[in-house]
């Protein structure tokens, strides 16, 4: 569908919830965690030619301090192939200084630290902590993703209530949360009304082949189609009628390129069981062999 078009039905109320081959389509999707999460440590430039060929327009940046040196080439070699410096793990000077000069905005990605005795004590701490790194984010022109990566800071609901602290008694309108499945195994019993919770707040989402339980099985990161909760998962997200970009991720020691590829070949052979249409054969997974994994 037209995306002015479609756009202009959702503001007249004539459209429900985002079709998945919109909402999962190649336009919509940002890789994430494949810089030091990476078999072949791949350069700048190789690594931005890897997702052009794969048409992925946006990129999730995440580093480690050998990687502090290549800032600018990633953003060169971002701007060569077309491709969205979309958001960027944490905050470094070096990066806002770049960010600045090149006038990019990406969303910086940030966890919540826990504080104090009571709930609301925790709430308020972790909110006014994060008020240093929302002026920053403020003066380059991008929001500030709260990211989950377990204990209190990981759960929707104490995420949403430091957003919702933060708008309320600082006038906050760059924080929001991404919320990653890969570290939200214990949310599945409740998903959808997690998601229904963040959802005024969410700035993305990112996608893994989910298991019940599965990060206490070694079945923490899957690949898309692997997870025995996959079609359900997919289904909830569609339906709470969340419309952001959506993260598809490494996170793993294998080939980067392998593991995306692989999840993109996941996503595609699952979108059509939301409507119970036939997928045809499943993928042939270059980076996960079910037998060795178990």
């Amino acid at each position: 569908m037209n995306k002015f078009l479609l756009a202009l039905l959702v503001i007249s109320g004539l459209t429900g919830p985002l079709a998945a081959a919109d909402l999962f389509d190649r336009s919509n999707l940002a890789a994430w965690c494949i810089v030091p999460f990476d078999a072949k440590k791949r350069s700048p430039e190789d690594r931005a030619a890897m997702v052009a060929k794969m048409r992925i327009s946006k990129i999730a940046y995440d580093w480690r301090q050998e990687h502090v040196a290549e800032f600018e080439r990633e953003i060169l070699a971002y701007q060569k192939h077309g491709i969205e410096f979309f958001a960027f793990w944490g905050v470094h000077d070096e990066a806002l200084r770049l960010f600045e000069r090149y006038k990019l905005h990406p969303q910086l990605w940030v966890t919540l630290r826990e504080q104090g005795e009571s709930q609301e004590e925790k709430v308020k701490k972790a909110a006014e902590g994060l008020l240093p790194t929302l002026e920053k984010a403020r003066k380059i022109g991008s929001q500030l993703g709260i990211y989950n990566h377990g204990g209190w800071g990981g759960e929707p609901e104490n995420m949403v209530a430091v957003c919702e602290y933060l708008k309320k008694n600082h006038a906050t309108d760059n924080v929001g949360i991404i919320y990653n499945l890969h570290h939200g195994h214990s949310h599945l019993d409740r998903l959808p009304k997690a998601i229904e919770a963040m959802k005024p707040h969410l700035l993305c989402l990112n996608l893994n082949g989910m298991d019940i339980a599965g990060d206490t099985k070694g079945r923490k990161i899957l690949p898309l189609g692997v997870g025995t909760e996959d079609v359900n998962v997919l289904r909830q997200i569609r339906a709470s009628g969340y419309s952001g970009p959506i993260g598809i991720l490494n996170h793993t020691q294998e080939d980067a390129e392998g593991r995306l590829l692989d999840n993109l070949d996941g996503l595609q052979w699952l979108v059509p069981q939301l409507d119970e249409q036939a997928p045809g054969a499943k993928p042939k997974y270059r980076t996960w062999r079910e037998h060795e994994r178990g």
